[in-house]
């Protein structure tokens, strides 16, 4: 008998095989998707009527403004401040009459 025969005869001997697979096909090692699902369906039932989350297109320099301002706001504290809040925050002051045509 081979060393490699002798390590499958103690392996079987110490793990029995029906033990092994229902370990290994119980929940602990189950896949998460059950439970993303279930949440998918809550949230699809649960959907907010607060607010709608959109898509809109910015330049990058823009963008990076906007970044800089976020973090110049949370070095002084604001650790809630992000892109919408403080988009939310500049539309407060806006002027509508002070748009100019060509916006």
């Amino acid at each position: 008998m081979s060393e490699r025969d002798d390590f499958r005869d103690a392996t079987a001997r110490v793990l029995d095989r029906q033990e092994v697979e229902g370990v290994l096909s119980s929940s602990f090692y189950a896949s998460p998707r059950p439970i993303a699902q279930a949440r998918a369906e809550r949230n699809r039932d649960e959907k907010p009527t607060h607010y709608k989350v959109i898509c809109i297109s910015m330049y990058t320099d823009d963008l990076k403004r906007l970044d800089d301002m976020v973090d110049s706001l949370k070095a002084k504290g604001l650790t809630k401040a992000n892109r919408s809040a403080l988009i939310r925050f500049a539309l407060n002051g806006v002027d509508l009459e002070s748009v100019p045509k060509g916006l």
